[in-house]
């Protein structure tokens, strides 16, 4: 039996936004990205503030390695990306980003756990009540390696073709 989750970390690109520009993985400006279906709505229903809910971010931003935008940017971007989702910032958030190039072998960059691990520490959170939801097998794999439950993010949202149509509530009771 789970302990009840007080702590959903996501993934950024192709879990909560998508590119809108084609062949980019991820959005250098802020009208190159829109949120992916379900996640306003699904976001909106977990009580942030009333519950104690904490909220991370974990995204590996290789565009600032190559120099398409500043780490600055890449951060304010994700905070953009989470006002635009839930409607405000939540109190107890945290956005850990890799702006390492794909090729460098650093502890943060996903598979490896670093990122979901900085964000355990700072909110203070055992991994045994956190979840991470995400789209690609790096992001399983980081999950595995920090010892956190992971949820597809089809599964979590309830995307078309996805195997839950209740993407909320099976965490709660967790």
């Amino acid at each position: 039996m789970h302990l009840r989750t007080q702590l959903f970390i996501f993934d950024a690109d192709g879990t909560l936004r998508r590119t809108t520009v084609p062949g980019r993985p991820c959005p250098d400006t802020a009208d190159q990205w829109q949120l992916m279906p379900l996640v306003a709505e699904t976001l909106r229903s977990i009580p942030w503030e009333e519950a104690g809910y904490a909220l991370g971010i974990a995204s590996n931003q290789g565009g600032v390695a190559l120099g398409y935008l500043t780490r600055d940017c890449a951060h304010q971007l994700l905070v953009d990306m989470v006002v635009s989702a839930i409607g405000y910032f939540p109190s107890r958030s945290y956005i850990e980003l890799c702006t390492c190039s794909i090729t460098a072998n650093c502890d943060c960059r996903k598979p490896a756990p670093g990122m979901l691990l900085r964000i355990l520490t700072r909110s203070g959170i055992p991994a045994s009540r956190a979840i991470f939801v995400g789209d690609a097998e790096e992001d399983f794999e980081a999950a595995g390696r920090a010892g956190i439950r992971f949820r597809w993010a089809k599964d979590f949202f309830g995307w078309p073709g996805a195997r839950c149509d209740c993407p909320i509530e099976t965490i709660r009771t967790r």
